[in-house]
């Protein structure tokens, strides 16, 4: 299935624009729906336990499928590509996949996101392969909170050893993800920024999204984005920077004393739709406009039925020049709802890697 054998560059680049006019710049692709941790936010174990049936290996795409759309998507106006799950260091010969990706023309950023419960393992071949970047989930410095929120008990030191790990690899400045759910870790989230100030790591908070319909979301979960920089400008004083690049979802936050920055995520009191452009692969190979869609449209099966990368370009095209997805704008309009939309059905966050 290799991009050769399809026609590879029939058609010179044609930079895509949605219905609101908003370009497609980065893509994101899940590698398995399996993850090692249950955390409530995204896979709960109550839902997700010992029996649940998840994609079997079938139906996953190939790593030959993954970089022939990826070059697909590049002619297209991506630049960056992130990999996700899932965890996605459960998915065997990621190294391999990174430098497939790292040899298409035009991509100027790889990066991964990973809970670092393996990373000890897998941090220097990745370097190696091509990977520029790593994100790692950790919701509290607070063992006894971290190993609830993961839903597994696993301890906090097998992740600060692979963010160890990924340091003495050659990743020096990580990003490091906390989603702020209130009762859970509110209390714990301005000592994680102590812990990593100074550390040449950026910590980004994350507020409490309702992403699928799985983790019982409540808009009193949430923990305001206003509220987390406060709390950690009155022990550790902080200044607004300018974003790095149009469409960043972070806001960034300066330490005033120059040892670093914080970022904060605030996609339910602040939505920030009208940048975004990322277009996400689901697991089994759907293109998702949106982390809040219902659906996608499968690029896996008219690949697996012989379609050309002409065919292949032309539903990528027709599905970006139709998105229109801006629910996170959209709920912040219904507060008679508590900033929530009643939606039956959303894709879950495990499939297409939040």
């Amino acid at each position: 299935m290799g991009a050769a054998r399809h026609g590879r560059g029939a058609m010179s680049s044609t930079l895509l624009a949605d219905a609101l006019g908003r370009p497609l710049r980065d893509l994101r692709i899940s590698l398995t729906d399996r993850c090692n941790f249950r955390c409530h936010y995204c896979m709960p174990a109550e839902v997700f336990g010992e029996h649940y049936e998840f994609l079997p290996r079938e139906e996953l795409l190939t790593f030959e499928e993954i970089e022939r759309l990826a070059r697909l998507l590049v002619e297209t106006g991506v630049k960056k590509i992130r990999l996700t799950g899932g965890e996605p260091l459960l998915r065997r010969g990621v190294a391999e996949l990174v430098e497939r990706l790292a040899g298409i023309e035009g991509v100027e950023d790889i990066a991964l996101t990973t809970n670092g419960y393996l990373l000890d393992r897998h941090a220097r071949e990745l370097r190696a392969a091509g990977l520029h970047r790593l994100t790692i989930s950790l919701d509290s410095m607070d063992d006894g909170v971290f190993q609830a929120m993961n839903g597994r008990d696993y301890s906090l030191d097998k992740v600060l050893g692979g963010i160890a790990a990924a340091t003495a690899a050659g990743f020096e400045s990580l990003k490091i993800n906390c989603v702020v759910q209130c009762g859970a870790n509110d209390h714990t989230f301005v000592e994680l920024a102590r812990h990593f100030k100074g550390s040449g790591h950026i910590v980004r908070f994350i507020e409490f999204m309702d992403v699928g319909t799985r983790n019982e979301w409540e808009f009193e979960q949430v923990v305001a984005a206003k509220e987390i920089r406060e709390r950690i400008d009155a022990e550790m004083p902080l200044e607004a920077v300018s974003p790095n690049y149009r469409g960043e979802v972070a806001s960034r936050y300066a330490y005033r004393d120059g040892t670093g920055e914080i970022g904060v995520i605030a996609s339910v009191t602040q939505p920030f739709c009208g940048d975004c452009g990322r277009l996400r692969l689901s697991t089994d190979g759907r293109f998702i406009g949106c982390l809040f869609a219902a659906d996608g449209i499968s690029l896996r099966d008219p690949m697996r039925a012989g379609a050309e990368d002409e065919k292949v370009r032309e539903l990528i095209a027709g599905a970006w020049g139709a998105r229109r997805d801006r629910y996170s704008e959209e709920r912040a309009t219904r507060p008679e709802s508590n900033g929530q939309e009643p939606v039956e059905r959303k894709i879950e966050m495990y499939q297409i890697g939040g």
